[in-house]
């Protein structure tokens, strides 16, 4: 689950031009996800879109960012994935701004936190990592589906998984009801566990049902960012036995972004497929490749998504 091989994709040299392209990055103002973007901004992007709840924050990581990519235009977009209001303002946002969208990299999420929903009343980690994803990946596709008819085009969705997803509840995924609420019954990594499942089903739905569209889903591998910093105040029992751990195993951002810089430029990546370090493709978990369940989930989603008029 934490392994990292010898990287062979380099960013710098390996990520070609992308004048003209338009990104979104969700989660972009910290972690994999300011990596992410300053690994892009790099390349001559036309617009890159920095999702992020906090304004301060994600106003300080373009700053930061643009000390090692002055003429990079990045732009904020106010984004709350915990809320399907705020999902789709931002998705109303992109739409009245731009003509295009090349790349929709779904990097944010939550790991390991407290019971708790959604402002719709949705298990946290489940609605924060797949329905709030769901909506945005939903409202956008027609942005992305105009692009991707374009000449020369190269219109990629890519989802950010985790190993966690191979240890989600028995059944895979709920769909008795639990979900709506905070599943305080199951481990939080089991809760997890589900939500990062539901992001390679996604993908292998979106494959299926969107040909003109790569998408893919990726683990980063285990990486010291926010989501560790933030277990680790959730789960004090780990103490300095884990945090001397960490520093042995977890890996920095720069590396734990190159599998997903990999996916969004790389023209070896294929639709429909599990990628781990470094831009390796996995099998995943059987659920994970279970056709019915993607099916199911989709659906599921595009329910639960109605019954809030989305």
């Amino acid at each position: 689950m934490f392994g990292f091989f010898e990287p062979t994709f380099h960013p710098d040299t390996d990520i070609p031009d992308l004048a003209g392209k338009v990104f979104l990055v969700t989660g972009g103002n910290a972690g994999l996800g300011k990596e992410t973007v300053l690994r892009l901004a790099k390349h001559n992007p036309r617009n890159i879109f920095l999702a992020a709840r906090d304004k301060m924050k994600a106003d300080e990581a373009i700053r930061d960012i643009k000390k090692d990519a002055p003429n990079a235009t990045i732009t904020h977009l106010s984004l709350d994935l915990a809320s399907l209001k705020s999902v789709r303002a931002a998705a109303e946002t992109v739409i009245s701004t731009t003509d295009r969208l090349d790349e929709l990299i779904n990097n944010a999420g939550v790991m390991a936190v407290p019971a708790a929903v959604t402002q719709e009343g949705y298990e946290i980690q489940f609605g924060t990592n797949h329905i709030g994803h769901f909506l945005l990946t939903k409202l956008l596709l027609p942005l992305l589906q105009r692009t991707a008819a374009l000449p020369d085009s190269d219109v990629r969705i890519v989802n950010l998984s985790s190993g966690g997803h191979m240890h989600p509840p028995w059944s895979g995924i709920l769909f008795d009801g639990s979900l709506e609420g905070t599943m305080e019954a199951y481990n939080t990594f089991v809760r997890y566990g589900q939500s990062k499942l539901a992001n390679i089903l996604h993908v292998r739905e979106l494959a299926k049902r969107y040909p003109t569209i790569k998408a893919i889903a990726v683990h980063p591998g285990g990486v010291n960012t926010n989501l560790s910093v933030t277990f680790q105040k959730n789960h004090p029992w780990v103490g300095i036995p884990g945090a001397y751990l960490q520093s042995f195993v977890l890996k920095t951002a720069e590396q734990g972004a190159l599998t997903q810089l990999w996916a969004a430029t790389s023209p070896d990546a294929v639709s429909g497929k599990y990628y781990v370090p470094v831009a390796r493709e996995n099998s995943g978990s059987a659920y994970s490749r279970n056709p019915e369940m993607a099916a199911k989930l989709w659906d599921w989603t595009e329910e639960q998504l109605a019954k809030h008029g989305y």
